[in-house]
């Protein structure tokens, strides 16, 4: 199975081996991630203004080049993914916005109507966490890991319709899958702070230091995340226990991730 794929900026920079990972997992599960040609940077946030059109027309053509080719458009970047889903939820529901955007990608149209997938509701709803398991040759056993979901990758619910704002489970029920014991703790679906870093960075790092501090306490000897953002900043800002990204755990699982200086013990 093709699917087309909308890395991002981190995922091609800082955070390479994550894109690596994610790739090279999805091809043990039977997935290519066939990378969208002169994909440009999301703008690393939906702005709300409705005039403003500019900033979004990037995610609007990687939509229009995966609804060519009949393929859902998958992220690995949560703000990636939140970004181009609100502008495809814009493009459907928002008829003023949509003119305006056609009229500056004439003579192409985009309707609205690409399918948009995180990378993790591509493993829970096209490959399927059984089949996770099934491939799963190096399973986490007895290995405690706090998902940290972020601000990012569940909300809006009404758009994002991943999961659950406030009680998710699509990150526990993958590091089930993977063989690992979840932990739930109370500052999972908090903010991390990386949005004010620049101008505040006491208070992003009291943000980060409340999400890694909850997750410990809780007992988690991992915290696993969606957004190489957040992972950045909870490194950082001195997490005590290791912070690393789902596409690290699913390589790892696979085993794809070896003797690597990430490896996790």
């Amino acid at each position: 199975m093709n699917v087309s794929y909308f890395p991002g900026c981190t995922l091609k920079n800082k955070a390479i081996d994550l894109d690596r990972f994610a790739r090279e997992s999805a091809e043990v599960l039977g997935v290519t991630l066939e990378e969208i040609e002169n994909w440009q940077c999301c703008g690393g946030v939906f702005t709300t203004a409705r005039d403003e059109v500019a900033t979004k027309l990037s995610s609007v053509r990687a939509l229009a080049e995966a609804k060519k080719k009949n393929r859902p458009l998958v992220t690995v970047c949560s703000a990636c993914h939140n970004v181009i889903k609100q502008t495809n939820h814009a493009m459907q529901t928002d008829a003023e916005f949509s003119s305006k955007v056609n009229r500056y990608i004439a003579p192409e149209e985009y309707d609205g109507s690409a399918e948009v997938l995180h990378y993790l509701e591509l493993l829970r709803d096209v490959i399927g966490f059984d089949r996770i398991k099934e491939k799963t040759v190096k399973p986490f056993r007895g290995k405690k890991i706090a998902a940290y979901y972020g601000c990012l990758l569940l909300r809006p619910g009404s758009v994002m319709k991943m999961d659950d704002v406030e009680n998710p489970k699509i990150m526990e029920d993958f590091i089930r899958a993977i063989g690992g014991e979840p932990v739930v703790y109370p500052f999972r679906n908090e903010c991390c702070g990386g949005y004010v870093t620049m101008e505040s960075p006491e208070f992003a790092a009291k943000k980060s230091a409340d999400v890694t501090r909850s997750a410990a306490s809780a007992g988690a000897e991992i915290i696993v995340t969606a957004c190489p953002l957040c992972r950045y900043n909870l490194v950082k800002n001195g997490s005590p226990v290791p912070v690393v990204y789902f596409t690290e755990l699913l390589a790892e699982a696979l085993g794809i991730k070896e003797d690597t200086d990430e490896k996790i013990d």
